[in-house]
C-alpha cells in the first residue's frame, strides 16, 4: 500500500482525495461516509455497552475511568462540559459522578437512536443537569466559549472530517479549556498485536454476527481502528487545530490512546 495519513489528516493514497473518506477499509464518498457510520450506530445503539465490552474485552470501562481521572471536574465550582458522540450517556454519567452538584454535561450525538438510549437510561437521575443535543461533531450547533472541557470517546475516528471537528471543538471551549479524546490506537508491543489482530479480525465479527446478529456492524468497527491515524500523526491534527500543550498516553499496551489538548486564548 502506497501513501500515508499525513498529521494534516489528508490521505496521500493514490486517488485519494479531499472529496473521500475512508469507511473502514472502503474509500467512499464524504456524504456517504456519516450515512453509513450512521447506519452502523442505529443498528448497535441498544448494545453499546456490549459492543465495547467486545470490542475491548471489558476493558473500556477502566479505559473510561482513566479519562475522568485525567479531566478531574471540578467539585466546588460550577462546570459546563461537552461529550461529544456520547448519545448512551456513559462519559456523561461518569463526569457528572465526579463532579460537584454545579457541573453540567451537554451530550452531543449525530445518531438519535443512541440519543434515546441516553436519555433512557439517565431517566430523572440527573435532572437539571444534563442535556441530549442532536448535531454534527463538524458543526457544532453550539455558542463559541461556552465549555470547559470536551470529550469525545471512541467516536472521533467515525467523523468524515476529523479536522473540522477539531476545530469545533477548539471553538466551543472557553479560553483555558481542555479537549480530552479517548480513541482506539495503535498496539505497540509485537507479540500483543498479533493477538490483538487475530481477536479483532477474526472472533469479534463472529460474536457481532452470534450476539447482535450484525457481523457488517463489527467489521466496519475493527477496520476502523486500523485506518485511524498513528497517535503521533493524530497529536499533529490537535496541534494544527490550534490547541496547545498537545499529549498523548497509551494505555494496555497501546490498544488506545488518550490525547489532551488545551485552548489557550
Amino acid at each position: 500500500m502506497s501513501g500515508t495519513s499525513t498529521g494534516t489528516g489528508r490521505d496521500t493514497r493514490a486517488g485519494a482525495d479531499e472529496t473521500t473518506a475512508d469507511f473502514g477499509y472502503e474509500r467512499v464518498r464524504l456524504s456517504e461516509k456519516q450515512a453509513r457510520v450512521d447506519d452502523v450506530f442505529r443498528s448497535v445503539a441498544r448494545r453499546y455497552d456490549l459492543m465495547n465490552d467486545l470490542m475491548s474485552g471489558g476493558l473500556h470501562r477502566a479505559w473510561k475511568s482513566h479519562l475522568i481521572g485525567m479531566l478531574r471536574p471540578s467539585r466546588t465550582r460550577p462546570v459546563r462540559h461537552l461529550d461529544v458522540a456520547g448519545g448512551t450517556g456513559d462519559i456523561a454519567f461518569r463526569t457528572l459522578e465526579a463532579g460537584g452538584p454545579d457541573t453540567h454535561v451537554t451530550v452531543l450525538d449525530i445518531n438519535e437512536a443512541m440519543l434515546r438510549v441516553g436519555a433512557e437510561r439517565a431517566g430523572t437521575t440527573y435532572a437539571g443537569r444534563i442535556d441530549f443535543v442532536t448535531g454534527n461533531a463538524e458543526t457544532l450547533p453550539l455558542p463559541a466559549d461556552t465549555f470547559d472541557s470536551y470529550t469525545i470517546a471512541f467516536g472521533i475516528r467515525n467523523v468524515p472530517r476529523i479536522d473540522a471537528a477539531l476545530a469545533e471543538a477548539r471553538r466551543v471551549l472557553k479560553p483555558g479549556g481542555r479537549f480530552l479524546c479517548l480513541e482506539f490506537s495503535r498496539v505497540d508491543l509485537p507479540v500483543l498485536e498479533k493477538i490483538y489482530d487475530a481477536y479483532s479480525f477474526h472472533v469479534i465479527p463472529r460474536i457481532g454476527a452470534r450476539v447482535a446478529g450484525d457481523r457488517e456492524s463489527y467489521r466496519y468497527l475493527v477496520e476502523s481502528i486500523r485506518k485511524f491515524p498513528s497517535p503521533g500523526a493524530f497529536a499533529g491534527m490537535i496541534e494544527a487545530a490550534g490547541f496547545s500543550h498537545v499529549t498523548h498516553r497509551r494505555l494496555s499496551g497501546g490498544i488506545v490512546a488518550i490525547h489532551s489538548g488545551w485552548k489557550i486564548s
